[in-house]
């Protein structure tokens, strides 16, 4: 397999958080000591992408800082000999390597993956939103590549929701089953609850085959006046097999301030130098 890039669409305007969104992209946001895109390139490159392709659009330059070396700071941490500032503030350049595609106008997930067609060329790749991170001793994004060394189709990250949630996502109806493993029969977008024909969500995270460019090139706005991913992929399976995998673990939510609030803190208790903190913090609040 040659999966070797990982698409990250990340021009978004972050309206949910505003102000802190106003000169902030929101993938800069902190989950504990590192910014949220930063957690989803690390993913990505445990499941094997060795280039990162990120649409971004105007004001979203400070990601592409990030990921950039900085001289003046590296030079003064270790002139203060701080070894492990250094060594974190290193390691975000050298995860992978970048290329950076914009997207000029708000027209949708489709089309913001669409932007990464000349930058990905005829390979499959990887796909994920930033705005979930993955939670588990196996990252979704790995459980994904895992099935696709099966079945060589584009795969989809899928969970179970309750019915009245559904509409909040895209919606997968099955063909056929294989223990965690569904082949898709249909894919629709945010549908309301009782036209869902499955109570499986589509997540974040996909591997796609390149003939998601063509589709999405010829499908039309759709909801939102936006062109979406999920109509490209029902184009897809009308000419082959689409499968999605019941992924173990979890996807938290870092894309609204309750649930970056709620991972930060769930993600906190977990951490060595942070849990004490944050239960002695819980207790003076509760107190």
């Amino acid at each position: 397999m040659d999966l070797r890039h990982c698409v990250i669409p990340a021009a978004g305007l972050g309206t949910r958080f505003l102000p802190a969104t106003k000169a902030l992209p929101k993938e800069l946001l902190p989950v504990l000591d590192r910014p949220v895109i930063q957690w989803a390139v690390e993913e990505a490159v445990a499941a094997g992408a060795r280039e990162m392709v990120v649409v971004i659009s105007d004001g979203k330059e400070l990601i592409q800082q990030h990921f950039s070396p900085q001289p003046a700071l590296e030079q003064l941490l270790e002139q203060r000999g701080k070894v492990a500032e250094l060594e974190a503030v290193r390691r975000s350049d050298h995860l992978a390597s970048f290329v950076w595609v914009r997207q000029d106008r708000p027209l949708g997930l489709g089309h913001a993956v669409l932007c990464a067609a000349e930058a990905v060329g005829g390979l499959p790749f990887m796909c994920m939103l930033p705005d979930d991170l993955s939670y588990g001793p196996v990252p979704v994004l790995t459980q994904l590549i895992d099935a696709y060394s099966e079945y060589h189709t584009p795969i989809l990250a899928l969970k179970r929701v309750p019915r009245e949630q559904i509409s909040r996502y895209g919606c997968a109806a099955i063909a056929e089953s294989h223990g965690r493993v569904h082949r898709l029969s249909a894919v629709v977008e945010k549908p309301q609850p009782q036209d869902a024909p499955s109570d499986l969500a589509i997540m974040g995270r996909y591997v796609l085959t390149p003939d998601i460019f063509d589709a999405l090139r010829d499908t039309a706005p759709g909801t939102g006046s936006e062109i979406q991913l999920t109509d490209g992929i029902g184009a897809l399976i009308g000419a082959g097999a689409v499968h999605g995998v019941e992924f173990t673990g979890e996807l938290l939510d870092v894309g609204t301030p309750a649930g970056w609030l709620a991972t930060n803190a769930r993600l906190a208790l977990d951490h060595p130098g942070l849990s004490a903190a944050l239960r002695a913090a819980m207790v003076l609040v509760t107190a």
